[in-house]
């Protein structure tokens, strides 16, 4: 071969390599910036602030080294996910309008602090606890009648990360402790869904906050009726096909249920969670005329009749009886559900996705972080990390 012919095959074979080697750089450049990106995207959504250098690159190797699951735990490790992700989560619960601009209370303390413990969330509306600023902290000190421990955490902008410390709420209030019921319990609940009314409030708001389900998505007309109240007409407006069509679909699940709460008052003059042991409130007992031959109330004693009918698809934890007396037993029947442990991931999944799940795909994965969530003890941690790897390609 002429030695012009060598020269040139030799050149070209150069060329080939150095364009070969630059496309493997390319794609190798291209495939740190995905990650970064990815680790950029997943921070920002769960704590809405950037992160540091230090941890995106931290971040970014784990993902790059196929641990997105650890690349989410490094990111809730910033005060954000706790100052503002988790309080903005758990905020709505707290009141009837279910707004997030309400101040902190002791409610979204409590979750805050379990989330960031890892105490098993099936029990946050049954344990007996309470998460207050640390006492080093100087804050006014916790009481029933006002908000102004949680007040002065806010106003002097605390780190919740580090200023939460758990307490039992049966030390800190009036309450025994088998009248505790996680959130139930606490004073922003009981403000908001124990003052006047008939109780059924705190029971409906606790479908929706924990079940994901309002009244009218569990009607079932073809309950006994024999726990109703008095104060439900059978005949409003003279027509008792509304009361069969329509009012027992609600009332005769409801009520039974709601009988956890007969003890519970919040005193409106007082400012506080109000407990007769052994004496039912008069609220279960107001319009007794409205149709007198309904259920009085005895006692705290409730019962399940959802367990049978359609609301059994709810599915209710085959070990429990499906029946107590008070708060506390309720809590346990309600957060050992199929739908109170999808309800926290799908809440968890409009928070970090930005959206609720929309497909087939989605709703797997929903089913899928369901069945983790409830094999890590109930860890919240967990829900959020895999919902944030899942959608962090979004």
């Amino acid at each position: 071969m002429p030695l012009h012919d060598r020269n040139t095959k030799g050149k070209a074979t150069r060329a080939a390599r150095v364009l070969l080697l630059g496309l493997l750089l390319a794609s190798t450049a291209m495939a740190g910036d995905l990650e970064r990106r990815e680790a950029k995207r997943m921070h920002d959504r769960l704590t809405g602030v950037p992160p540091s250098d230090a941890v995106l690159n931290s971040m970014e190797a784990a993902i790059v080294n196929g641990d997105a699951f650890g690349a989410a735990l490094m990111a809730m490790d910033n005060s954000a996910f706790y100052d503002v992700t988790l309080k903005n989560f758990v905020t709505p619960w707290t009141n009837r309008d279910q707004t997030e601009f309400a101040p902190l209370n002791d409610y979204t303390a409590t979750v805050i602090g379990m989330i960031r413990d890892e105490v098993p969330f099936n029990e946050v509306l049954s344990a007996d606890i309470l998460y207050v600023g640390d006492p080093a902290l100087g804050l006014p000190p916790y009481s029933m009648s006002n908000n102004d421990h949680y007040q002065a955490m806010e106003d002097q902008g605390i780190d919740l990360k580090s200023a939460l410390v758990q307490r039992q709420q049966s030390v800190l209030t009036t309450l025994p402790a088998s009248a505790t019921a996680g959130v139930m319990t606490t004073r922003a609940a009981s403000a908001a869904f124990f003052i006047a009314g008939t109780n059924r409030a705190m029971f409906r708001f606790t479908l929706i906050n924990h079940l994901c389900k309002d009244l009218e998505q569990v009607k079932d007309t073809t309950r006994p009726p024999d726990r109703i109240r008095q104060d439900v007409s059978r005949s409003p407006g003279g027509d008792s096909r509304i009361f069969l069509n329509a009012c027992v679909g609600c009332h005769a699940g409801m009520d039974p249920m709601a009988q956890a709460f007969a003890y519970y008052n919040f005193d409106a003059t007082t400012g506080s969670l109000e407990y007769t042991d052994g004496v039912v409130q008069p609220k279960y007992h107001i319009n007794s005329d409205t149709f007198k031959y309904g259920y009085v109330t005895p006692d705290d004693h409730w019962d399940n009749y959802w367990r049978s009918g359609q609301n059994a698809l709810l599915g209710w934890d085959p070990a429990l009886p499906g029946s107590g007396a008070g708060a506390k037993s309720l809590g346990q029947e309600l957060a050992d559900s199929d739908a109170f442990a999808q309800c926290q991931v799908k809440k968890v999944f409009r928070t970090v996705c930005l959206r609720a799940p929309g497909n087939s795909a989605d709703r797997s994965k929903v089913d899928a972080i369901t069945a983790d969530f409830r094999a890590d003890n109930y860890n919240m941690k967990t829900a959020f990390a895999e919902t944030a790897v899942y959608c962090m390609g979004d």
